[in-house]
């Protein structure tokens, strides 16, 4: 048995106690996929990072993320959590200068390079999408999903969004609602839902339930993820979801050729307010690149005697 550090980052945000919690096991080598999966269990959150040295010298960490349920091949806040916790344990600890470095993190999806700026009480990270994001096949009516979702069909949509399906990396459905109120409203039906989907598509993709109207002037857009099957019953910021999305602002908003910024708020009706940077590169009407970005804050430390 020896001790195992690990530590807990608040992340998409900058104050502790809100943004998505995520555990990152600092010395995972030697556990086995059994051992990793009862360890995500036991910390109980959205996801629990396993830090291993890289297969390829020249990159920073080999990663492997877990829910309490189930194994991720990619996701964002483990991928922005990890990179702000590798580059404060390499030097970049807060402090009255800032420092940038690059961190690339092996994950199932493929290497994924990430800036992070710490110093000066924040740590932010930015990361390229490893993927972009492809349409799914989704041809379920709007009055199912809004059955599934608690909702009156008449909530579903706004302007000329309608729902989609989006990976970019991990499968979602993306559900606009016209409001704020509507977005609060949601009440997930776990078990019809999987029907809905299952019965459509042999890929379980997960609800992004998104509206314009937002609580905090500055973001873009209001959004609600849920993962039940993932053992997650509501996420409170969801990146890998935010880089799924960048498909449906393409398809639906119809940017000019340009860089794009966005803002999306998340996880306020849970108590766990969230911001998530979500920047995009369009050349000739299609998406030439992505970058998801938000920042992480230490809120614990400890070890695992395994």
């Amino acid at each position: 048995m020896r001790p195992r550090k690990y530590t807990v980052y608040d992340v998409f945000t900058q104050s502790v106690l809100s943004g998505n919690p995520l555990a990152i096991v600092l010395d995972a080598e030697g556990l086995d996929d059994a051992q990793m999966q009862k360890i995500a269990g036991e910390f109980n959150l959205s996801e629990t990072v396993f830090v291993r040295p890289p297969e390829n010298p020249v990159h920073t960490a080999n990663i492997r993320i877990f829910t309490p349920r189930t194994e991720l091949p990619f996701a964002g806040h483990p991928t922005v959590g990890t990179a702000v916790a590798l580059a404060q344990c390499n030097g970049g600890e807060e402090g009255s200068d800032r420092n940038t470095s690059i961190i690339v993190l092996e994950e199932k999806v493929g290497p994924v390079r990430c800036a992070v700026t710490t110093g000066r009480g924040t740590a932010f990270a930015e990361f390229d999408l490893p993927l972009l994001p492809e349409r799914l096949a989704f041809d379920v009516p709007a009055e199912s999903v809004a059955a599934a979702l608690g909702l009156a069909y008449n909530q579903i949509g706004f302007e000329n969004h309608v729902i989609t399906g989006w990976s970019a990396g991990v499968p979602y459905i993306c559900v606009p609602v016209t409001d704020l109120r509507a977005a609060a409203q949601v009440r997930l039906d776990g078990a019809l839902w999987r029907d809905l989907v299952q019965s459509d598509s042999d890929i379980m993709a997960d609800p992004y339930v998104y509206c314009r109207e937002t609580v905090n002037h500055d973001c873009s857009f209001h959004a609600r993820m849920f993962a039940p099957d993932a053992g997650i019953a509501e996420d409170p910021a969801t990146g890998s979801a935010a880089a799924a999305f960048a498909g449906a602002i393409l398809m639906h908003d119809e940017p000019v050729d340009g860089a794009y910024g966005f803002w999306i708020e998340q996880g306020i009706e849970m108590g766990r307010p969230s911001r998530i940077r979500l920047e995009m590169d369009v050349a000739s009407r299609k998406l030439e690149g992505a970058r998801i970005g938000g920042g992480a804050v230490k809120v614990a430390e400890g070890a695992l005697y395994l």
